[in-house]
């Protein structure tokens, strides 16, 4: 084909490759089903399957479990542990307000004397 250009040809090169391309994603469906295809979604993020061991738990009708915990630990365990570290961070906030209303264990180290929670923070 000596009339036709070598930028036509790797445009028509293009433009068939799209065409195949686009024709082989309508094509009819073998019929096989993947697993994802079977599997459930969860409804809190639904681009991830649910968790299937958050079943008959609270919260499971949301099927959030993102880092798939559930699958490692027992979910007797993880949810003692939550409301641990829940507790512990709300003792932690209570400390930290009750230092700056002026409450203080006595008897107090004198270094300690006059400090707020952000210039103890920042001392450390």
């Amino acid at each position: 084909f000596p009339h036709i250009s070598v930028p036509t040809m790797k445009l028509s090169a293009a433009v068939s490759a799209c065409l195949l391309g686009a024709a082989s994603a309508f094509a009819p469906s073998t019929g096989v089903r993947s697993a994802t295809a079977l599997s459930e979604k969860s409804q809190a993020l639904p681009f991830l399957e649910a968790p299937p061991n958050l079943e008959g738990y609270v919260g499971a009708e949301a099927g959030f479990d993102p880092l798939r915990f559930s699958d490692f630990a027992p979910m007797d365990f993880l949810r003692e542990a939550e409301l641990k570290h829940g507790r512990m961070a709300m003792l932690a906030w209570t400390g930290f307000v009750a230092v700056d209303l002026g409450f203080h264990i006595y008897p107090m180290p004198e270094a300690y004397e006059g400090l707020t929670s952000v210039t103890a923070h920042d001392a450390l």
